[in-house]
């Protein structure tokens, strides 16, 4: 099975049948462990026999003919079935040639019986089979005469026989019986049906006996040939399996059903059940499987951890497995796993994944749990999903959950994609939430979505398809339009009558603005002058043509006209809606517009053509889809003809015309030729605005105070510093104050001698100008003032603020991101002051700047360290641009 894109959905091909390898090995997958004594036993025999099975099918296949055509002996009678055998292609044309005029053909395609011994199973065996049984013969049994059957039905049941043989080679080879479960039960119901399910019996037996022929010397092949077509001849027997119907815990949902065919050839997930009875060693199986469910490994291999104390409570039954699941999730070790490093949404899809064995089904339901996880945590959480419906109609008290996949239950459409990379991929590689980022696409906006699927729709000719870039991968998301959702028509007509102002204006003409309508009586309203031409020559010849430009969008050829129904018309024994019909239902409208089309995109053509408009959105669309579904193509034409709105627009005698279009139907129409305007077409100059004059312009609204206020404050710029101050000797007062100076261009981006706050600094520059302190302590404490943390700590978060920080106090931006982690976790813990300490007192500024140095920007010239990132967190104006140079984390791109 392979789902392409326009499903919705990821590539999937699940396994048709399970060989003795795949079958084994994965049973020790799934239980994380190495295969053991019984299950490696299990293989060596299967490949020790392997090239006896081999043998056995090859000595079958090279006489399939012969025992398929001794079991159509034993049913048909009146003919000869040899002749009714498909016969391949080689074998065919070499059947012409004898054994002594064409010495090219080999006598292997000469002969199809091998002589293995001294039973030889040919005409002899076929001879024997016709005085002997090879089984019990139905009560219902009646041989089936050849003529009164016919060759194409004979050619049928000689191909099914021959089809039932080679099921058996295949599971021969494979080892495995599964291959016959998943292809020949449920099959009599149908053979029934066509034929007859006894003579079918009697036929497989009947093969049974001849394959066993081949093998009378050889014990172990008769065995296997008598086991694999036993299996055959039980599986036929038994009744067609019912669908596996998904349970729903709620009534407004969707009811899924899954073939049991796929259900068997899925891969066999072993389901834990926590019994009472069971040993330890068996309850501690089902303890490690739900680990391996909650935690996607086991634990207690892999990292020497349990939960010791609920192991033992579940293993005394002093608590249920359900209990267990519930406490396991709420306990440190998952909620360190799965739920801290993550944000809600993926914790969420997780704990989908782990306790219902499923990812979230609807954008309501993400909705739903996610205000749960919000306001309750992860135990809120987990408490809504283990006390759910759904978990206790899956899963019981006794159950550990378990992977809802592909195979094991009916999936859904919409999220299929989402589901398989959360059942495929482990948690700890895949951090991006899935699910939220596919229901959020819901939300993008309509003009770039079309009503039936989620490509762009640039022409108005492709309907209902699917038609993606080039250049970009298709979605894997449905469209966000509703059933509800309605297409916005336009009407060639005056502008207010139209689908949503005057619905009932449907029937009215459209005028000198709208299309040319032609009718039977050539009388319009309004128009009349009571004479009026009926039935004429001339009026119904231009309407008969009108009729086939408007039903097949052109003027058909001479061979194509419908002459019989023609005539009809202008004899007035059928209306302008009968010849529609009659059009509509012809093989060439149904070649144009039905055979080579698929089935929305038919519906579209047909429902403009018949009705002059396009479809209004999903749930009609829905509706004409399940006609077309149910009772195919020549209903659909009668459910629109037949419909009230034709009868409304249109009436008995009256030929459709368009009536409506869509938005872009009606751009390319303005865009032909003749009807571009001077101004399209012609090359438009841009005007670009000066780099500086677009970061002059103030794109807010401010006030005269608030002005007055920037004016008085100014703003922070770039200070283009290259001396650098040291302060050996206090004696010296200049160099006292151009230090002091430096110091509050380096930390506050400015002079402070035009402010007033500057006198909260007078203590601390009579203080360094006597000594009492170092130009280090100044620059600490100037970073620990309330100014500092006014303007350069609240206004940003924490990210930011490390940034000014190495910016101010170590004259670079940050180096790395474990730089700023450790930065982080001393802001978030100790405060602001902590920060800057930490800053100053480091090694990094007692090497580059000491006691007695104010610090500068650093790293001018290229090669230096981080020298980028500084320049950037240099060159920009502080109080006008909040954005964070080096981020705390690399952005990650959706992969979806």
């Amino acid at each position: 099975m392979s789902v392409t894109a326009s499903g919705g959905s990821s590539l999937a091909r699940p396994q048709l049948y399970q060989t003795v390898a795949v079958s084994t090995i994965l049973q020790a997958e799934q239980q994380d462990r190495f295969p053991e004594r019984g299950e490696l036993n299990e293989l060596t025999a299967y490949y020790e026999s392997g090239a006896k099975r081999l043998e056995i099918a090859q000595t079958i296949t090279n006489n399939a003919d012969l025992i398929v055509s001794r079991a159509a002996n034993r049913i048909f009678t009146g003919g000869t079935p040899m002749a009714y055998l498909e016969k391949p292609q080689e074998i065919e044309e070499m059947a012409v040639a004898s054994p002594s005029g064409n010495t090219r053909v080999p006598a292997e395609a000469m002969t199809y019986v091998e002589n293995r011994g001294s039973s030889s199973p040919g005409f002899f065996g076929a001879f024997r089979s016709l005085f002997s049984t090879s089984g019990p013969i139905p009560p219902g049994f009646r041989p089936i005469n050849v003529t009164r059957y016919g060759p194409a039905n004979m050619q049928k049941s000689l191909r099914d026989l021959s089809w039932f043989l080679r099921y058996v080679t295949y599971a021969i080879v494979a080892g495995d019986p599964s291959i016959l479960i998943v292809n020949v039960r449920g099959l009599r119901e149908v053979i029934e049906n066509a034929c007859s399910a006894d003579a079918t019996i009697v036929a497989l037996q009947e093969m049974r006996a001849a394959a066993i022929d081949y093998f009378n010397r050889e014990t172990d092949a008769k065995e296997i040939v008598t086991q694999y077509f036993d299996v055959l001849l039980a599986e036929f027997k038994a009744p067609s399996p019912s669908n596996k119907i998904r349970q729903r815990p709620s009534s407004d949902l969707q009811g899924l059903q899954l073939p049991q065919s796929y259900y068997n050839a899925a891969e066999r997930r072993q389901k834990f059940v926590m019994k009472p009875g069971l040993s330890q060693s068996e309850k501690q199986a089902v303890i490690k499987a739900a680990y391996r469910q909650i935690f996607e490994r086991d634990i207690t291999r892999a990292y020497s951890q349990s939960i010791s104390y609920l192991e033992s409570q579940v293993k005394n039954g002093d608590i249920s497995m359900k209990e267990f699941v519930r406490r396991v999730c709420k306990s440190p070790l998952y909620r360190q796993q799965f739920f801290e490093p993550f944000i809600n949404s993926r914790a969420l899809e997780l704990a989908f994944r782990h306790i219902l064995g499923r990812g979230p089904s609807s954008r309501e339901e993400v909705q739903n749990y996610f205000s749960i996880v919000s306001q309750g945590g992860l135990a809120a959480l987990v408490d809504a999903l283990v006390d759910s419906q759904e978990y206790s109609d899956y899963f019981g008290e006794e159950t550990v959950p378990y992977l809802r996949g592909l195979g094991q239950e009916a999936q859904e459409c919409r999220n299929w994609g989402m589901q398989q990379d959360l059942f495929n991929y482990s948690a700890p590689f895949r951090k991006v939430p899935q699910f939220i980022t596919t229901f959020a696409k819901y939300d993008r906006p309509l003009p770039d979505q079309h009503v039936y699927g989620s490509g762009n729709d640039p022409l108005e000719i492709q309907f209902g398809a699917i038609f993606p870039k080039e250049t970009r991968s298709p979605s894997s998301s449905p469209a966000p339009f509703s059933k509800d959702t309605k297409r916005l028509l336009i009407h060639r007509g005056p502008a207010t009558q139209n689908q949503n102002s005057n619905p009932k204006a449907r029937g009215e003409f459209p005028g000198t603005l709208g299309a040319k309508v032609f009718r039977l009586n050539n009388e319009l309203p309004g128009a009349s002058n009571g004479i009026g031409v009926k039935y004429a020559e001339a009026s119904t010849q231009a309407l008969i043509r009108a009729c086939y430009r408007q039903v097949f969008g052109r003027d058909v050829y001479e061979g194509q006209r419908l002459t019989v129904p023609e005539i009809k018309l202008e004899n007035g024994e059928i209306t302008v809606r009968e010849f529609v019909r009659i059009l509509a239902k012809s093989d060439t409208f149904r070649k144009l517009y039905w055979s080579s089309l698929y089935v929305v995109k038919a519906i579209e053509y047909i429902h403009r053509r018949l009705l002059g408009r396009p479809t209004y959105g999903r749930q009609e669309m829905n509706k004409y889809f399940d006609i077309s579904a149910k009772k195919g193509f020549y209903a659909l034409v009668d459910a629109i003809i037949d419909s009230v709105e034709y009868s409304e627009a249109f009436g008995e005698d009256t030929v459709p015309y368009e009536r409506y279009l869509t938005a872009g139907g009606y751009q390319l129409r303005k865009t032909r030729p003749g009807n571009l305007g001077e101004g399209i077409g012609t090359k438009v100059e841009k005007q670009e605005t000066p780099r500086f004059i677009e970061l002059g312009t103030v794109s807010d609204l401010r006030t005269a105070p608030e002005i007055k206020q920037r004016i008085n404050q100014g703003v922070s710029v770039k200070r283009g510093q290259s001396k650098v101050f040291k302060l050996t000797n206090t004696s010296d007062k200049v160099g006292l104050k151009n230090a002091i100076a430096a110091a509050y261009r380096q930390i506050f981006e400015r002079d402070l001698n035009p402010y007033i706050v500057q006198t909260q600094f007078t203590a601390l520059e009579s203080k360094l100008g006597n000594q009492e302190i170092t130009v280090k302590e100044f620059i600490e404490a100037l970073g620990c003032s309330e100014l500092y943390l006014k303007e350069f700590y609240a206004p940003y978060p924490n990210t930011k603020v490390i940034e000014l920080g190495t910016k101010h106090f170590l004259g670079r931006a940050p180096l790395n991101q474990r730089e700023i982690q450790k930065y982080n976790q001393i802001l978030a813990t100790q405060g602001i002051r902590a920060f800057i300490g930490a800053m100053v007192n480091s090694m990094e500024y007692i090497q580059v700047f000491g006691e007695d140095t104010v610090p500068y920007r650093r790293f001018p010239t290229l090669p230096a360290a981080n020298f980028p990132n500084t320049e950037r967190l240099y060159n920009k104006l502080t109080k006008q641009d909040k954005e964070i140079v080096v981020p705390s984390f690399e952005p990650a791109k959706l992969n979806i």
